[in-house]
């Protein structure tokens, strides 16, 4: 099994000079920076248009493309806006953060400007990008115009019932009714799609393969969920009976209440989960791995009741297991996928993981807890894994050291031979490189060597989450070349065929 390395950093983090990271320059500078540093991998957060809370787990759509992600630049070479249009907005003024509430107001100004002038060129492509995504884009673009039309209210709260309920007379109506705000999401997500395959070709071809995420659930607010009610686990108001989260761990003590629709399996078991079957081809034509979301919700899923406070009520029930992955495999094929086993897990799951053949993960900064052996310790591992010195969803390895008890950074420090010359960061990425498992992947913080302020998530709270950004300069040609240095010396440098 061939060695490989990457880094985890989201699109957003990238430097930009409105207000967050996108497809341009910057993307393709980090690819130039990535093929420099001997790295293979580019992992990403989820690349949807997120909803309230910014999360990207969080989306509008399954499908659809974040529209802060378009590069507005690139417009401008395309002679859809002006510089002048959209450089003066307000973006938010820390370059290290993201300040969504400026970036949702300037971004769509810049855009819709950008859409009244496309309707007016040659729209040939855009047509045929119509045609070849109408099984998704037909509904979310009607949702979203509708939901503009409400004042943005999510589709439960709608007061029209015929529309809220997905009736056929009414999506017409509305369809007719509000042509003009369709049209504009729609061809928001051509561009988005034209950028983003773009930038993957220029990534495949610096030998760069994108990693990509994909959350297990969709969110209730979501073009999923309102034209698919079949999918979920649905009352005859369209509201859920039970919801996703997590129960109590190490995250936190009254576990996760995330508040995603569950699914209903044995409606998707009927129609051969040709809902899943579709978004992960999809997402397939889109990265070149991805990582599956809490995995373990295909062996068992925890479902907590509908308005609940938090996890703590929630009870296990039964997944689809292996039939769901035979069926993938018939239908769409044996494509890359990394599957996210972390948490508290039953033998069932790791049962499951095993004849799904596919790689789970390891975290370091999960491998120290109290000095006690454990699975996330390197000389446990096998290969067929990817390990991180941590998620988005942990500390930077710096935090993390700063905030762990002094037992577990001791057992850390002695079994990663960590010191203050080297770097502590630094140590644990070579831990992670050292190790057997054949992908191995840091955030971009931890080789910045960045502390807890600029950790991507926080689980379980609400404010202050998704923002980092990377400054402009930070990853200079000398970080470049210790990594290339560091991948080299663990056997991670992919050679290539001409070398």
């Amino acid at each position: 099994m061939t060695r490989h390395a990457g880094i985890l950093m989201h699109l957003t983090s990238l430097p930009s000079p409105y207000g967050v990271g996108t497809m341009g320059e910057a993307a393709y500078r980090f690819v130039d920076f990535l093929e420099s540093a001997g790295q293979t991998y580019w992992q990403l957060l989820p690349v949807g248009p997120t909803s309230y809370g910014d999360s990207p787990y969080q989306s509008f759509s399954t499908y659809a493309g974040n529209p802060y992600l378009i590069d507005l630049d690139l417009l401008a070479k395309e002679g859809l806006l002006r510089p002048e249009e959209y450089q003066a907005l307000p973006w938010g003024d820390d370059p290290e953060r993201v300040d969504y509430d400026a970036l949702y107001r300037s971004r769509y100004q810049a855009l819709r400007l950008a859409a009244q002038r496309g309707k007016q060129g040659n729209l040939k492509e855009f047509h045929r990008f119509v045609e070849s995504n109408r099984s998704w884009l037909d509904d979310y673009a009607l949702f979203m115009a509708v939901k503009v039309h409400y004042d943005m209210a999510a589709w439960t709260q709608w007061p029209d019932q015929g529309i809220r309920l997905h009736k056929k007379k009414s999506v017409h109506e509305y369809s007719e009714r509000l042509s003009e705000e369709i049209f504009f999401w729609q061809y928001v997500q051509y561009l988005f799609f034209s950028q983003w395959e773009q930038l993957k070709q220029y990534a495949n071809s610096h030998g760069v393969r994108l990693f990509g995420d994909m959350p297990i659930y969709v969110a209730l607010d979501s073009a999923d969920a309102w034209s698919n009610p079949d999918v979920f686990w649905l009352d005859e108001d369209r509201l859920p009976v039970r919801v996703a989260g997590c129960p109590p761990d190490y995250f936190s003590k009254t576990g996760q209440l995330w508040g995603n629709p569950l699914y209903d399996w044995e409606f998707l078991k009927k129609t051969e989960y040709d809902w899943w079957m579709r978004r992960i081809r999809h997402a397939s034509g889109m990265f070149d791995v991805t990582r599956i979301d809490h995995f373990r919700a295909f062996y068992n899923y925890y479902a907590i009741p509908y308005g609940a406070e938090n996890a703590v009520e929630g009870e296990w029930k039964k997944g689809p297991g292996m039939e769901f992955f035979k069926t993938l495999r018939r239908t769409v094929g044996d494509i890359p996928i990394i599957a996210e086993d972390l948490g508290d897990l039953s033998p069932g799951v790791y049962r499951l993981l095993r004849r799904t053949g596919y790689p789970g993960m390891k975290i370091l900064q999960f491998a120290f807890d109290s000095g006690e052996e454990n699975d996330y310790l390197p000389h446990n591992y096998e290969k067929n894994c990817v390990v991180y010195t941590g998620t988005h969803d942990n500390d930077t390895a710096l935090g993390w050291l700063a905030s762990a008890s002094e037992q577990d950074a001791g057992f850390a420090a002695d079994y990663c031979r960590l010191s203050k010359a080297e770097g502590y960061h630094w140590g644990l990425i070579r831990t992670a490189y050292a190790s057997v498992s054949f992908l191995a992947v840091a955030q971009m913080q931890d080789f910045l060597g960045l502390p807890s302020q600029c950790r991507m998530n926080t689980p379980s709270t609400t404010q202050g989450n998704w923002q980092w950004r990377m400054l402009p300069g930070a990853a200079t040609p000398e970080l470049a070349k210790k990594i290339r240095t560091l991948t080299a010396l663990y056997g991670r440098l992919e050679r290539k065929e001409d070398e």
